[in-house]
């Protein structure tokens, strides 16, 4: 029987979460330790300057008043019988394509468990803000889309993965999905992201984020596979060494 660590950054409350929960059951032996509140967009950021505290809130079930990371790392060495078998981050309330994978708890959450040596996968389920979709009003995405990363986790228990590599996934908001899509990591900007607004006594502050995503064009990538109805699966290693650049700087550096 297989033992499965879930968690994600959107919170141990998160719907996407819960859903993940009940489908990967058929797998094996699931524990979830999530963090106690929202940690969207806190990368792999690891808590070191105040203690961190675990509660448990149901069989197997534990949050973390902490990171995605700090919940990988206290699951794995203080609260799991054992070392799991896959670690599974999400379901994210929104995808995380493209530049976003450096800013996602969640992304980061797999990139962890990657780094303790467990095969990990990151799954997301893309919205459209605009139209002001929230989880509990994808449901039926909601679903398909845990139903996808457990096939997929189904198959990574089976075949491992690579050394060093996790997979990202990130499923598209439609009824009408029309396959899957091995893709690489596109770049994606936000246009207006910051914006600059007044406190109540009339001082500049600044809020990040609302802004237009624009992504360059070409090349089979994550943005470009779920834009078009697809679920991308990304394979991200964790050797960020640029191997094409080492000749180039060993000239630039005229050694």
């Amino acid at each position: 029987m297989s033992t499965i660590l879930i968690t994600n950054d959107d919170g141990i409350s998160s719907p996407g979460i819960k859903v993940l929960e009940s489908v990967l059951a058929a797998l094996g032996d699931v524990y979830t330790v999530a963090p106690e509140t929202e940690q969207s967009a806190v990368a792999h950021a690891l808590t070191l300057h105040r203690p961190l505290r675990a509660a448990e809130i149901g069989k197997n079930r534990y949050y973390v008043n902490g990171t995605p990371t700090d919940c990988v790392i206290i699951a794995m060495n203080k609260l799991l019988p054992v070392k799991p078998d896959l670690i599974v981050s999400g379901i994210n309330n929104g995808a995380n394509l493209g530049d976003d994978i450096t800013y996602s708890g969640t992304v980061a959450a797999a990139i962890e468990g990657t780094l303790l040596g467990v095969p990990s996968i990151a799954g997301s389920l893309a919205r459209d803000y605009n139209n002001g979709d929230s989880l509990d009003n994808c449901r039926e995405s909601l679903k398909a889309c845990a139903e996808f990363i457990r096939d997929t986790a189904q198959k990574v228990l089976q075949k491992r993965l690579p050394k060093d590599t996790l997979l990202n996934i990130n499923y598209p908001n439609t009824a009408d999905v029309k396959g899957v899509k091995i893709t690489k990591q596109g770049k994606r900007v936000y246009d207006n992201s910051i914006h600059e607004i007044k406190d109540p006594r009339g001082r500049p502050c600044y809020w990040i984020g609302g802004g237009i995503p624009q992504w360059e064009p070409g090349g089979n990538t994550d943005l470009e596979a779920v834009n078009d109805g697809y679920i991308s699966v990304t394979p991200v290693h964790l050797d960020l060494t640029n191997h094409e650049a080492l000749r180039y700087m060993a000239d630039f550096m005229n050694l």
